[in-house]
Formats: structure tokens, sequence, C-alpha cells
């Protein structure tokens, strides 16, 4: 999955008339006040009520409007950054004595956390009891770096389309001076 870079998304309420692609360019220039140098891509997702704005460069849009109809029906609309969606991350040897909220708390800032749930090992074996692996979903608004520290310990991040990071710019200053 590819991120959605310099993207605003403008959510249509899912019930209200289909708006034709003529109207929500004039509604673009004249609700959101948007020059043509500044717009490199506009995608209309009829079914689902979204339109994709990409810009030339980074800009942030947040509102909630209102769209007219021509029968004069008002339709609100969501005006917000599109985001990198949700994925699932895997953060294995989690040890128990660490809280789920210290673990929320560290995840926070990277998305909209939807669900963190211990991973088990499978009923064939003796023991149905966690493996130490947590699994997370997430809805992201920026990437997680590949180590995390958390609570004085540090964790492998994972998840798909992760970019690429090194682990030593991820090292803290206590874990260099006892090197």
């Amino acid at each position: 999955m590819r991120d959605r870079q310099n993207t605003t998304l403008c959510i249509f309420d899912p019930k209200s008339p289909r708006v034709s692609a003529f109207q929500l360019h004039e509604w673009i220039h004249e609700t959101l006040r948007l020059q043509d140098p500044v717009i490199r891509m506009i995608q209309i997702d009829g079914p689902r009520r979204r339109v994709y704005i990409n810009f030339v460069y980074k800009k942030r849009m947040r509102a909630i409007l209102e769209y007219r109809h021509e029968t004069g029906e008002l339709t609100t609309v969501i005006v917000e950054e599109a985001e990198m969606g949700v994925r699932r991350i895997r953060i294995p040897n989690f040890p128990p004595e660490i809280s789920g909220i210290t673990l929320r708390g560290a995840l926070s800032k990277f998305g909209d956390i939807k669900k963190i749930t211990e991973e088990l090992w499978s009923r064939s074996f003796r023991y149905p009891v966690s493996n130490g692996i947590r699994i997370g979903s997430i809805g992201l608004k920026q990437h997680i770096p590949s180590h995390l520290g958390i609570a004085e310990h540090r964790f492998l991040v994972s998840y798909e389309g992760q970019r690429s990071t090194c682990y030593a710019l991820h090292i803290t200053t206590t874990e260099a001076t006892r090197s």
C-alpha cells in the first residue's frame, strides 16, 4: 500500500446524492478556493462519496463544510488530510510487565489506535497463552520507526509498507554510553 502524500480527502455524506465531476470542480474552486497551479490531481471515488485532491506541495486542510445540491439539499463534507491507511503492526518479544496503556501511549503519536491484542499460542499446544507478540491495528498518520523505545526497552516494530530505517539511528543516549 502506498502512502497518499500531499493529499486532502473530502468525505461527503454517504447517503447524499451523487455530485457530478463538473459540480465538484466548481465546489473546490468556490468553497475551498484552490488555484490551478497548486493542484496536481483530483480523484473522485463516487460510490464511496470521496474526493482526493493531490497538491504539488504539502498543504494541510481540515474543516467541516457543506455542499448545496441543485435541489437545495445540504450535505456535510469532512475535509481532512488523507491518511496512510489502517495497518496491522507486529511487536515481538513484548514482556507482560509493560502495560497495554504504556504501549498505547508510545504508539498514539503515530496514529489512531484501533486495537492492540496479544498473540496466543495455538490450542494445539498445551498452553494456549500469550507468546510475547503484540498485534496492533493503527490508522497511521506517520510512519513508525522499525525500532522503538518503550519503557526503557527496545522493540522491533514491523508492518506492511513500513519505510526502512537504520537501527543505529534509533540508539538512545543511555544505550550509546553503555557501549
